[in-house]
């Protein structure tokens, strides 16, 4: 982004664009009301859009950019990435990144071990138990985690208002991840995406990841002491596939913004396909816009990172985005990474998150009058 503002300040004299930095726990649960009265343009996780829509903190896209450009976004929007930032019938940002937890490992050390790549769910298993499996396991992941469980499962989560999942299939699921998380070294609940990367690409710890936000950084050359191979998702033992959490970032304009019009047009100049495939790849960015995913150039340079994970990101589940779901989604990821951590009835964690979806719901819950 810092490449990106640079650029169009040359390309637009009188202009500048200074970016600051949050961190990755920030940018999922922060408050986005709280950024809009400090910055005009900000980079935001799609749950945040119903809170931002309902509080009319951000400026609605589809206002200041043309139609045309919004249908060439949608028609080149990596799974339903584009549609995440749409809520009440207007687009609140634009995609410039796009991710969901996808596979990863070390050729070297899967030789090395005379083992294959994993397949299944038992296979993943098993391949844990010799100590060769790693994933993250901070709070918000093991939520994600959890969704992906529920849904392979065959329970589409918040299906309805009164609960996540139901309480069977959410018990299955969490049984699930605890046998997972116990066969891997209790690091994994400390480790967020890019530290599990780092940890794989680094080391020689363990040979696979089966599922983690994917950065293509380490896919290229050069950027770390091994280069990781990536791909899709494991199935359920009987060919179900796996289908991840979307996540991704999304581009928006403060509604308290004076200089709309400029941030309008640098908006268009970042997601579009000629800068996503060229700048905003070049300087490190992984892009949101499919032309970039299915560019040849850009993935000789990355190891076929973008091809070989498409269509793991295609079918990725979209978390909800009704103003109260970050509150959720805060106390959900804490109960189910205690759970994870120290263990308790399985039962009496699935009742405490339908209890908080209520609670989320409920306007009480918001501060609402």
């Amino acid at each position: 982004m810092v490449a990106t503002g640079q650029r169009f300040a040359e390309l637009h004299p009188g202009f500048e664009i200074q970016w600051e930095v949050r961190s990755l726990q920030e940018f999922a649960d922060g408050s986005v009301g709280r950024l809009a009265k400090q910055y005009d343009l900000m980079v935001i996780d799609h749950p945040s859009s119903g809170q931002a829509a309902e509080e009319e903190v951000l400026l609605p896209i589809d206002e200041w950019v043309s139609e045309e450009f919004l249908t060439m976004q949608a028609a080149n929007s990596v799974g339903r990435s584009h549609a995440s930032y749409e809520y009440g019938g207007r687009q609140r940002a634009l995609a410039i990144d796009a991710a969901a937890p996808i596979s990863g490992w070390r050729p070297d050390l899967l030789q090395r071990a005379g083992v294959a790549i994993p397949r299944t769910w038992s296979e993943l298993l098993e391949l844990a138990r010799q100590g060769l499996v790693a994933l993250p396991a901070t709070p918000i992941d093991t939520l994600t985690h959890f969704y992906m469980l529920c849904d392979c499962l065959g329970g589409d989560p918040f299906a309805d208002d009164e609960r996540v999942v139901n309480e069977a299939i959410g018990i299955h699921a969490l049984k699930m991840l605890r046998q997972l998380i116990l066969l891997c070294d209790s690091d994994c609940l400390r480790r967020n995406p890019i530290a599990t990367w780092e940890f794989l690409s680094t080391s020689d710890g363990v040979a696979y990841c089966p599922f983690a936000y994917g950065y293509s950084n380490y896919s290229r050359p050069g950027f770390s002491a091994h280069q990781l191979e990536t791909g899709d998702l494991i199935t359920t033992d009987d060919g179900r596939p796996f289908r991840s959490t979307l996540g991704g970032a999304g581009l928006a304009i403060s509604a308290h913004s004076p200089h709309k019009e400029i941030a309008a047009k640098y908006l268009q100049f970042v997601t579009s396909p000629q800068c996503q495939s060229t700048l905003y790849f070049d300087s490190g960015g992984q892009p949101g816009n499919r032309a970039a995913w299915e560019n040849d150039e850009v993935n000789r340079r990355c190891n076929d990172f973008f091809k070989k994970t498409l269509p793991t990101l295609d079918r990725a589940y979209v978390r909800p985005r009704f103003n109260g779901y970050l509150d959720f989604q805060e106390c959900a990821a804490e109960a189910v990474h205690q759970y994870l951590a120290a263990g308790q009835r399985e039962k009496d964690v699935v009742v405490e998150l339908n209890n908080r979806l209520r609670e989320a719901r409920s306007e009480k819950w918001r501060g609402a009058v």
